[in-house]
């Protein structure tokens, strides 16, 4: 307990401004209230270095009449502006300042801040020679004392408190012969950052293992662990894993942000048309509802969306998942153990003694999972799960395949939805130009005349670290099972003779896709590299 209680305090310094709102209280207080980005002389930000004015979420702005003026994300935070006063030595003037252009300056005028500190951290090139650079020669006890170092501490917590910043879905520090490198994932793609010095391993390892309560003994094996902090007042989960390689131990930082979740279809892309059919299919009283995709293509969160609209105190709602991914109120969430017995099938079982009305399955992975959860919706259960296709029809034949018959599926199925994720174009530098000849010849002439105004592309800008795009957006396609398509699952027909047997009106996943980019949603390039092993014959 006293390792949590050391953990707890090791990131407390992340958490932003849990005040709710600053504004009004300047106004009480009679602090003036800064909404317009004021321009700051470097003399004046250099009194406080980078690590300080994040770690006390202050600004330094000017001098006038002798006095200090700072800006502050809690302007009530008096030890804070003590802090500033005692290592300044000038009298404090205290101000409020817009969180949007609080993170903006600090971001202009301090950089990045954990290269900076890594900067700072590495010593000179004769120091770092001298470190052992063999991690097996190092001891465990040695690890320790550099990991619960103040200024590797904070390197750590300004590692976090960046990439949740820049919206990164995780954090990648890959261990090489002669350098570590640290990236983040953001809109799902790996950016590399400024990587701290090499000698620092040991070090920055232990302090991650430590905080997620794993075993800093332990470098030969494959470990998990979990770190919760808060972060600007709201609850922040982080998976952490960490596997052996030949230089060292690779982590990987999963951040799991439950506030910036969307938990409805039409935040996550979906159409107003293709959103009113979802919610026929999740609205039946009982029977099987999948969702396809590969792995990050944000099945989960779809699932979790539908489970949000369709939450009713009146209802029992149990999900098995693995791991629980983010929490959701008012439903019972069971993580899979594997190493105490707890399976998907096995859990599937037990759930069912609990009387639920709907079911979540976190992954349909083997025979045994599928025919639990298909005789489950035969008796009157509504279970929603995922499965890993390529398409939406071809779930069906992945289910046949695991052992389940063909008239079974043709029972209970009622629909499929296939997802990808591509990324959103930023709306602050997005362009329209001619469509390149090299995106032309990939596209059929019916899908050309969607871009005879040509094509959207994004600039690249400040509000994009000038990569053009901003956030992610779905592509999807929903197949429901009518009549015609029940009785040729009955049958076991192949996958091509199911697509024929479709609607006219339906729309695939590329349809979908292209029809966003010709909106300026997103861009071309971005449906040919999301869609392309849907539509094989483009």
């Amino acid at each position: 307990m006293e390792h949590e209680a050391s953990m707890t305090t090791s990131v407390d310094n992340i958490e932003f401004n849990s005040n709710k709102d600053p504004k009004t209280d300047c106004e009480k207080l009679g602090l003036n209230w800064i909404d317009v980005a004021p321009e700051v002389d470097e003399e004046i930000i250099n009194l406080l270095d980078a690590e300080l004015a994040v770690r006390l979420r202050v600004l330094p702005i000017a001098i006038e009449s002798g006095r200090l003026s700072i800006a502050m994300l809690n302007p009530t935070d008096i030890e804070a502006s003590d802090e500033v006063a005692t290592i300044t030595a000038y009298p404090i003037t205290r101000c409020g300042m817009d969180k949007q252009i609080f993170s903006d300056l600090m971001r202009n005028y301090y950089g990045t801040t954990a290269a900076r500190m890594a900067e700072s951290l590495a010593g000179t090139a004769d120091e770092a020679d001298t470190i052992d650079h063999n991690i097996d020669a190092i001891e465990t006890d040695n690890i320790l004392v550099m990991a619960e170092q103040p200024t590797l501490i904070n390197l750590v917590n300004l590692l976090l408190l960046e990439a949740i910043q820049q919206r990164a879905s995780d954090v990648h520090i890959e261990p090489f012969e002669n350098e570590l490198k640290v990236k983040y994932r953001i809109d799902g793609v790996l950016v590399e950052q400024t990587p701290p010095p090499k000698h620092l391993q040991p070090a920055l390892t232990g302090r991650i293992k430590i905080m997620s309560s794993m075993n800093i003994a332990e470098r030969y094996v494959p470990q998990d662990g979990h770190i919760a902090l808060r972060f600007e007042g709201r609850k922040v989960d982080i998976r952490v894993s960490t596997v052996p390689t030949l230089y060292g131990e690779s982590v990987v930082m999963r951040i799991l942000d439950k506030s910036t979740l969307p938990l409805d279809l039409l935040s996550l892309g979906m159409d107003q048309a293709m959103q009113d059919k979802m919610d026929k299919l999740i609205a039946k009283p009982h029977g099987l509802v999948l969702v396809t995709g590969p792995t990050g293509s944000g099945k989960t969160t779809s699932l979790y969306a539908a489970l949000n609209k369709l939450y009713d105190p009146r209802k029992k709602i149990i999900t098995i998942e693995d791991p629980v991914e983010y929490e959701l109120n008012g439903i019972n969430q069971i993580p899979v153990n594997p190493k105490r017995g707890l399976t998907f099938a096995a859990g599937l079982r037990s759930i069912l003694r609990q009387d639920p009305d709907i079911i979540f399955v976190g992954e349909i992975r083997d025979g045994e999972t599928a025919d639990i959860a298909i005789r489950s919706a035969l008796t009157g259960h509504l279970i929603f799960s995922t499965i890993h296709t390529n398409d939406a029809v071809s779930s069906i034949g992945r289910l046949v395949d695991m052992g389940v018959e063909p008239y079974l599926v043709a029972s209970v199925l009622e629909g499929v939805l296939a997802q990808r994720l591509g990324r959103k174009i930023c709306t602050d530098c997005k362009k329209q130009v001619p469509l390149s000849p090299d995106l032309s010849h990939r596209l059929t002439p019916e899908e050309r005349q969607f871009f005879n105004d040509g094509m959207w592309v994004g600039e690249g800008c400040d509000k994009c670290s000038n990569s053009g795009f901003r956030g992610r957006i779905g592509f999807f396609e929903l197949v429901t099972i009518d009549p015609k398509v029940r009785s040729a699952i009955s049958e076991n027909r192949t996958a091509s003779v199911l697509t024929s047997l479709l609607s006219e009106s339906h729309i695939t996943m590329r349809q979908d896709a292209l029809s966003k980019a010709s909106k300026g949603v997103t861009t071309i390039g971005e449906v040919l590299r999301a869609t392309q092993d849907v539509d094989s014959d483009f």
